[in-house]
C-alpha cells in the first residue's frame, strides 16, 4: 500500500462499506496478500451486525439453500452460497470459540453479544494486514488507466479493484444510503427498483380499529401472500401487524394484495366447533373460541360474528363463518412501515450485469458489488447475513 503526501492512497483493493459483506471480502482479499483498505462513512463498523438478533446477532441459519432468497434472477445466488456455506461460517465461529445456540427454525445466535462477531471480523482483518478507516465519506468514483479512483475528504484513494458493499436503503438511522445504486448506474448497471422488505404492515381505518384494539396480543399464525406461506409468530400493534410471520410474508406481498392469515396454523376450527356443539351445546361461542385464540382475540371474533350465542343455536353455515374468521382472516394492508423499520431492501443492483461466481461487473472489470445492495434478498432468520458472508467471500477470492 502506498501513501502520498498530498492525500492520495494507492492500494490493490478498496472496499467501500464496513458491514458484514465488506469486512468479509476485505479479510479474504488481504489473506491473498492484497493490500486492502476498507472505508465507511460511519464512526463504528458493522452496526447492523451489532443490533441484529436483539444484540446477539442471528449470524446464519442451519437450513440455508438458494430457495430462501428472492431475486429477479433466482439462480444468481447459487454459486456463492454453495462455495461458501453456512457450515463454513459456523466453522469460523467455532474456531474463534464463540458460543452460540439455535433459537428456532435453524436460526443461530451468539450466546453472548453480537460484538463477538464484529470483533472476530476486525481482528481477522487486522491479522491479514487490511486497514479500516472509519468516518470517511466516499465521494465520486472514476476510472483510472489501470483501476479506480474514489474521492474522500482527505484527497482520494486509487485501487486496482473496487468493491461496493454499502448495503441498501433499510434502517436509515444506521446511515444507509443509495450510494451503491448510484455507482452501479454510473457504470451502466441496471437497478431493480428497491422496496422495503422484512417489514411490518400498516392499516388505515376502518381496518385499523379492530387490529389496534388487540395491540400487544401475539399468536402463532400462518400468513399467505404472493403464493407463499409462512408459519411463525404474529403480533397485533397500534399501527397494524408485525412479528416474524408478517415480516417474512411482506417480501412476497405487493400493494393492493390481500394477506390471508390462519390464526390457528391449520386447526380444523369448523370441525372442532361442530364437535363441541354436540358435546357442549349450551357453551357460549366466546368461550368456545378461547381454545383457539387468546381471550381478547376470541372475544373480538365472537363479537363480530354471533356474540354470546350458544353453540346449539348455531347452524353449520354459521359455524363455517366463525371458522373462516380464524382459519382464513383476509386483510388488505395499506402499506408497510417502510424503510424506517425494514430489515433489508428487496431489489437492488440487477445481477444480470454481474458474474455470479465473482460478483464482478461484466461491463467494468475490477468493479464488484456484494451484500444487500444486490438484488438478492433472504428470508428472516440469518439468511441475509449468510448472503453477506458468501458474496463477500466470493469477491474476496478474486478482487
Amino acid at each position: 500500500m502506498q501513501r502520498y503526501a498530498f492525500g492520495m492512497t494507492r492500494c490493490d483493493v478498496l472496499v467501500i462499506g464496513a458491514g458484514a459483506a465488506g469486512l468479509m471480502c476485505a479479510i479474504e482479499a488481504a489473506r491473498r496478500g492484497r493490500s486492502v483498505v476498507v472505508i465507511d462513512h460511519a464512526n463504528k463498523p458493522a452496526e447492523k451486525v451489532r443490533i441484529s438478533g436483539g444484540g446477539r446477532c442471528n449470524f446464519t441459519n442451519l437450513h440455508v439453500t438458494p430457495k430462501q432468497f428472492l431475486s429477479k434472477n433466482p439462480n444468481f445466488c447459487v454459486s456463492a452460497l454453495k462455495r461458501y456455506t453456512q457450515h463454513d461460517f459456523i466453522k469460523r465461529v467455532n474456531e474463534r470459540g464463540i458460543a452460540f445456540h439455535e433459537k428456532t427454525l435453524g436460526q443461530l445466535f451468539c450466546d453472548g453479544s453480537a460484538t463477538q462477531i464484529i470483533d472476530m471480523l476486525l481482528e481477522d482483518l487486522k491479522a491479514a494486514g487490511g486497514e479500516l478507516r472509519l468516518g470517511v465519506e466516499p465521494g465520486a468514483v472514476g476510472r483510472t488507466g489501470d483501476g479506480w479512483r474514489v474521492g474522500v475528504p482527505a484527497g482520494a484513494i486509487e485501487c486496482c479493484s473496487l468493491v461496493i458493499a454499502t448495503g441498501g436503503l433499510s434502517i436509515p438511522k444506521m446511515g444507509s444510503t443509495g450510494y451503491a445504486y448510484d455507482v452501479a448506474r454510473q457504470f451502466g448497471l441496471k437497478i431493480v427498483e428497491p422496496r422495503p422488505a422484512l417489514v411490518p404492515f400498516v392499516f388505515n381505518e376502518p381496518q385499523l380499529a379492530p387490529i389496534a384494539e388487540l395491540a400487544g396480543v401475539s399468536v402463532k399464525a400462518r400468513a399467505t401472500a404472493g403464493g407463499k406461506s409462512f408459519d411463525e409468530g404474529m403480533l397485533f400493534t397500534h399501527r397494524g401487524l408485525s412479528g416474524p410471520v408478517i415480516l417474512q410474508v411482506s417480501s412476497y406481498w405487493r400493494d393492493g394484495d390481500e394477506v390471508v392469515i390462519d390464526l390457528t396454523r391449520g386447526r380444523d376450527v369448523f370441525g372442532e366447533l361442530r364437535a363441541a356443539r354436540t358435546e357442549r351445546p349450551k357453551q357460549q361461542l366466546d368461550n368456545a373460541l378461547a381454545v383457539f385464540a387468546p381471550k381478547r382475540l376470541a372475544d373480538q371474533i365472537a363479537a363480530r360474528t354471533f356474540g354470546a350465542a350458544r353453540l346449539a343455536d348455531l347452524s353449520d353455515a354459521k359455524l363455517r363463518d366463525v371458522a373462516a374468521a380464524l382459519n382464513a382472516w383476509r386483510v388488505k394492508p395499506d402499506g408497510t412501515e417502510g424503510w424506517r423499520t425494514a430489515e433489508v431492501a428487496l431489489g437492488g443492483v440487477d445481477t444480470e450485469g454481474l458474474s455470479s461466481k465473482t460478483m464482478e461487473s461484466k461491463l467494468e472489470p475490477g468493479l464488484y458489488f456484494i451484500g444487500e445492495c444486490l438484488d438478492v434478498t433472504g428470508w428472516l432468520g440469518g439468511y441475509n447475513f449468510q448472503w453477506a458472508w458468501s458474496s463477500g467471500w466470493a469477491a474476496g477470492q478474486v478482487a
